[in-house]
């Protein structure tokens, strides 16, 4: 009997010692630009480490802020104005400091390939009821939209035929949707699997806004914690670039390529 308890015991040490390290949790704020991006990123990170759990909640980056700072549990947290985590890092909510990942770009989209060529200063006697933007409010790519639109000095004529989506991927859904036949949004959501193809765009220059330099924390929440360090260091990975190249980002120390 004793022998077989032995035996047992042997087995469940081999075992144990050819099981893979204790899984691990993250959880990551994205901005929604990076709605099939970040999916693709996280993708390939985990091809040699299944175990661990990642879970991506995409969003305003302006509203993550704000719930960030209130304590909400994430571990990282991708903006796309690095402006926000910018703060976050000194009012001492950064495990680490403020890493820039990419500058986003902007682009005149509708399922219509002929108001997708509309030049922005002609876009208040265009055939548009809606015209689709984030809200500037709290989202970086519609604040971005707003100034485009100011510097083609037709901000105020288009006012009352916006529609306002809360993040930039909300926006699309406008424009998708056909709720509003046209809108500013994210280069790198028409160049993904779902959009690709549909209507036509036209890329805005980046004279007419602030760069939309996008930027991430390591949040206080996540000191100590050795997977959200290792994703974070990832990003800086030619497999991960090479996803957000795709996807139409320019990348620090390539921007001007």
């Amino acid at each position: 009997m004793h022998l077989l308890v032995r035996i047992f015991l042997l087995a469940a040490l081999a075992l144990a010692a050819l099981s893979p390290a204790r899984a691990e949790k993250l959880t990551i704020a994205a901005a929604a630009d990076l709605k099939f991006a970040m999916a693709e990123v996280v993708d390939t990170f985990r091809a040699n480490r299944p175990g661990d759990r990642i879970e991506v909640i995409y969003g305003s980056s302006g509203k993550f802020f704000t719930q960030i700072r209130n304590g909400a549990p994430f571990d990282l947290y991708f903006s796309a104005d690095i402006a926000f985590p910018r703060e976050l890092e000194k009012l001492g909510h950064a495990a680490g400091p403020t890493r820039p990942y990419a500058t986003g770009r902007l682009v005149l989209w509708s399922l219509r390939p002929e108001l997708a060529k509309t030049a922005l200063k002609d876009l208040p006697r265009a055939p548009i009821r809606k015209f689709a933007i984030a809200n500037p409010q709290h989202a970086p790519y519609g604040l971005r939209a707003k100034e485009a639109l100011e510097h083609q000095g037709v901000w105020a004529a288009m006012r009352p035929k916006l529609v306002l989506g809360e993040n930039i991927a909300h926006t699309a859904q406008f424009v998708d949707s056909g709720a509003a036949e046209a809108g500013i949004v994210a280069l790198a959501l028409v160049l993904s699997p779902t959009m690709a193809g549909k209507g036509a765009w036209t890329l805005l220059p980046d004279a007419w806004h602030a760069p939309l330099e996008q930027g991430y924390i390591l949040t206080r929440r996540a000191a100590g914690n050795r997977l959200a360090a290792d994703f974070a260091n990832y990003m800086g990975s030619e497999p991960a670039r090479a996803v957000m190249r795709r996807y139409g980002f320019a990348l620090p120390g390539e921007e001007g390529k």
